[in-house]
């Protein structure tokens, strides 16, 4: 890694989202969000858990930048917690969940580290889901009030702003694969949960930049390359039709100002959606959707390769054996890394990019002497920094890298079976402690001297 220089700038950091570590969902008015709903469903999470402890980051979030600054990242990616802020959805500010991001963004500051903000990370309060959720444009507008909740009190300091993560996950896991909350299978919703996903992150753009003037702002999506499994035309049909449905369905009206015509084609013809196309898009919609980006966040963890099914329906084809694979059932495949940044860069042209989500599930135990060894993770990690290296050598416009995750976490619906942290969690005792690969990571960030820009903001209580 020494070998690998990147700019003066580039930012190095760790995420997390609010939901998987903070737990104390029922302290300080927090209200009820669709996945404390969901995980009390029985049979909705493979350990039978749910996340209103997790890693206990609600209390613990001092000692969890002590750690970040041991690591010497520049950058912490975090989520506000939806329902902490609006128990309602809409409504009056919940003063104390305001008080809590405020501490912690003044803390980082204090601690050299630049907050960047997610502002939904699937947290849907439970009213607006009992409402319609994303189904209904309503849920878009209250997305608007609660951005310009969050961006008043916390605008003067945060200057980098994610209004969603993954809408894919949002519109797809939760409405028509039902793995991921509300849990639901329609089709027909899932695509108005995309769109109204989309609407609500361009609406609120207008809020961000009023309330926090001169922040880059952005979206987070989990793009895939896409592979045909050989060069038959079927599993070249294949391959087209999954970018469609997964990769272009969001970067097309994000850029482009529409929907894939083939996307939509494939999606009557297999009788998903309404014979008449999108009835829910309205006039001046996607010029909405469609506003100017400061920065497109990439989350990035494998490829995906088709083939075309034995009944027409496309399928994806394993590459590679089982044991090759993270403990998540995905390949390692740092070279697609490489080629979806160039990609974007090439067809698209957002003015940055930022890596915002990249690592892998290992299950590692700690030897006699407390050691976490995880190689595995090490070498997933080491492969991907050399890809964004390569991209960043070929022109791409690539501004960071944040590593997920800084701790094991509640993983959706697979509970607390999958441990993506650099820094393992004992769930029983909360302890926290750094795996080799926090190690490797912190001695790549002391090569790389990190310069991560926050000097230039002094926290509020220091004012």
């Amino acid at each position: 890694m020494a070998d690998l220089y990147f700019p003066k700038g580039f930012v190095w950091g760790v995420a997390t989202s609010a939901p998987q570590i903070e737990g104390g969902v029922h302290e300080d008015g927090r209200g009820e969000s669709i996945w404390d709903r969901f995980a009390a469903e029985p049979k909705r999470i493979a350990d039978g858990s749910d996340p209103s402890v997790a890693c206990d980051h609600y209390h613990r979030w001092r000692g969890d930048i002590d750690l970040m600054r041991w690591l010497g990242v520049g950058a912490y990616r975090f989520s506000v917690a939806w329902p902490r802020i609006l128990p309602e959805g809409r409504g009056a500010a919940n003063s104390a969940g305001l008080d809590f991001y405020d501490g912690l963004v003044d803390a980082l500051l204090e601690n050299g580290i630049r907050p960047f903000v997610t502002l939904y990370h699937w947290d849907l309060p439970q009213p607006l889901q009992d409402a319609g959720g994303w189904g209904v444009r309503t849920t878009a507008e209250a997305f608007v009030e609660y951005t310009a909740a969050v961006t008043k009190r916390l605008g003067d300091r945060v200057h980098h702003w994610i209004t969603h993560n993954e809408p894919w996950c949002i519109a797809h896991l939760g409405h028509e694969d039902g793995e991921h909350a509300p849990g639901h299978r329609d089709p027909a919703e899932s695509l108005r949960a995309a769109h109204h996903v989309l609407l609500s992150h361009g609406w609120a753009l207008d809020a961000i930049r009023e309330n926090s003037p001169g922040a880059e702002a952005g979206i987070v999506l989990n793009l895939v390359p896409v592979y045909p499994a050989s060069a038959d035309e079927r599993d070249r049909d294949a391959a087209r039709w999954f970018d469609g449905f997964f990769n272009r369905w969001y970067l097309e009206p994000l850029f482009c100002a529409r929907y894939p015509e083939d996307a939509i084609a494939d999606r009557i013809r297999g009788e998903r959606i309404d014979p008449r196309g999108l009835p829910f898009v309205e006039r001046g919609d996607l010029e909405s959707i469609s506003k100017p980006l400061d920065f497109l966040g990439l989350n990035y963890y494998s490829r995906v390769v088709m083939r075309a099914g034995d009944t027409g329906i496309p399928v994806a084809a394993p590459m590679v054996p089982r044991e090759a694979l993270t403990d998540m059932g995905w390949e390692v495949f740092p070279e697609g890394l490489y080629e979806m940044l160039v990609r974007i860069d090439r067809e698209y042209k957002p003015p940055k990019i930022y890596i915002t989500e990249n690592g892998a599930a290992y299950t590692d135990e700690a030897g006699a002497d407390g050691r976490v060894a995880d190689s595995r993770r090490i070498d997933y990690l080491r492969g991907h920094v050399a890809a964004a290296h390569r991209a960043l050598a070929a022109g791409v416009p690539l501004g960071g890298y944040f590593v997920w995750s800084l701790l094991d976490n509640f993983e959706w619906a697979h509970g607390y079976t999958k441990r993506f942290g650099l820094c393992a969690v004992d769930y029983a005792t909360q302890a926290r402690t750094p795996r080799d690969s926090a190690f490797w990571y912190r001695d790549v960030l002391k090569k790389h001297a990190v310069d991560n820009g926050s000097g230039h903001t002094t926290p509020r209580r220091l004012k």
